[in-house]
């Protein structure tokens, strides 16, 4: 068995400016692999190769983020305003705020996760009934999950705390623990932990026998066999829809795994993967972003990434996700007096950890949205369903994260 050594604690505060490379390369990281991916959400591997070849860059001509980008930056405004004092009610009153009591157009509020949850916060209902609907596993939280491990940068316990609060108003189960993983390694990530333990620390805050840590771990188990193997590993082919928590974050960990945190492998490998393609890149680029640091990020990708358009979240748009780690970097150094200086104990690894990258210059933060006039909407909700069998093509498909059928599951 190979030596085993901790890894350090958090940066201290003369370590600062690192800290703040990894958080920008964290939310930067989460926005690219989205945009990479969004246009082959849903696809399957055949697919893509038919349409692409292997997708190596941008193929859309003005890439762009979709929920998961807005949704982040979203919890990462929420989490700035509230800091670890956050509770359900902060996050169920911003739910209203900046979404739910807003006048939307047609399918406004992303995928079946967050649209069964608006469907009962406009019926009057409360959190954490408000969770209650037939896609609480969905990879909604996880989405969104990024935000939190850069505020609790080496705090993966606390991190996965945080973005339970944030998903009791949306999600349940399966799509809680897909969130706490996500936020738990990125928390790891901002120390410059090995993947090793970026991952063990993600492992380390969700149920060992839940589906989410089963199927992380079976994708990182394979991962050295390359995208094909961790595909195989994890999905649940013929399913009807591809926004499965259990399922997108251990593809996000897989890619991730593969390629040793380097970013424009591991956000590639995710792509050219399929499946919620978009989501998953997203995860698998705030882990490498946290790990590696802003300037690993290729200067086209990076440069093709502006404010949100705010096409999902209309009270997101003028929003950047460089500007939401700064606030997130702000609000962790005021809870503290200082520059973030302490930090859980994390899992124990093998390797050494990587150098901290330089600081590039800082953007400047803006004002919270304000609040919006009140506008009223009720629709009764689906009701809830705890299996996994294919039901009938959903009306909201297109409208979010849903998929078909896929042969190229297994095997």
């Amino acid at each position: 068995m190979a030596s085993i050594a901790c890894t350090p604690p958090v940066p201290a505060p003369e370590e600062a400016a690192g800290l703040r490379e990894r958080a920008r390369g964290a939310l930067l990281g989460l926005a690219v692999g989205d945009a990479l991916g969004a246009p082959a959400e849903n696809l399957k591997p055949s697919e893509i190769r038919a349409r692409w070849g292997r997708i190596t860059g941008y193929v859309a001509e003005r890439p762009q983020g979709t929920d998961d980008t807005e949704y982040a930056i979203f919890s990462g405004l929420l989490l700035a305003r509230h800091g670890s004092a956050l509770t359900p009610a902060d996050v169920e009153a911003a739910w209203h705020e900046w979404i739910a009591d807003r006048a939307e157009g047609p399918f406004r509020g992303a995928g079946f996760s967050e649209r069964g949850t608006l469907e009962n916060l406009r019926r009057g209902l409360a959190a954490p009934i408000s969770a209650q609907h037939r896609h609480a596993w969905s990879d909604g939280l996880a989405m969104r999950a990024a935000p939190f491990g850069v505020f609790a940068a080496g705090r993966p316990a606390e991190a996965a705390r945080l973005v339970a609060i944030d998903g009791s108003v949306s999600h349940e189960g399966e799509g809680i623990y897909g969130g706490q993983a996500v936020a738990a390694g990125v928390a790891a990530a901002m120390t410059g932990a090995t993947v090793p333990v970026v991952i063990a620390a993600a492992l380390a805050v969700v149920p060992d026998d839940s589906w989410t840590a089963r199927s992380l771990r079976r994708a990182v188990a394979v991962a050295h066999r390359g995208e094909r193997a961790v595909r195989s590993a994890v999905v649940i082919g013929g399913y009807p829809w591809t926004d499965l928590a259990p399922e997108a974050v251990a593809l996000a960990f897989g890619a991730y795994a593969a390629a040793d945190g380097d970013f424009r492998e591991a956000v590639l490998t995710a792509v050219n993967m399929g499946r919620d393609a978009d989501t998953t890149a997203a995860v698998a680029g705030a882990l490498s972003g946290a790990t590696r640091g802003l300037s690993t990020i290729p200067t086209p990708w990076a440069s093709a990434i502006g404010p949100a358009r705010g096409r999902c979240l209309p009270s997101m748009a003028g929003h950047h996700v460089l500007e939401v780690a700064e606030l997130l970097v702000e609000a962790a150094e005021r809870e503290t007096g200082e520059a973030v200086a302490t930090s859980e104990p994390l899992p124990a690894t093998p390797q050494s950890t990587e150098p901290l990258p330089p600081l590039p210059a800082t953007p400047q933060p803006t004002e919270l949205p304000p609040p919006p006039p009140p506008a009223s909407a009720s629709r009764s909700p689906e009701p809830r369903v705890e299996d996994r069998r294919p039901r009938e093509r959903s009306p909201l498909v297109g409208a979010g994260n849903a998929g078909q059928g896929d042969s190229e599951g297994r095997g």
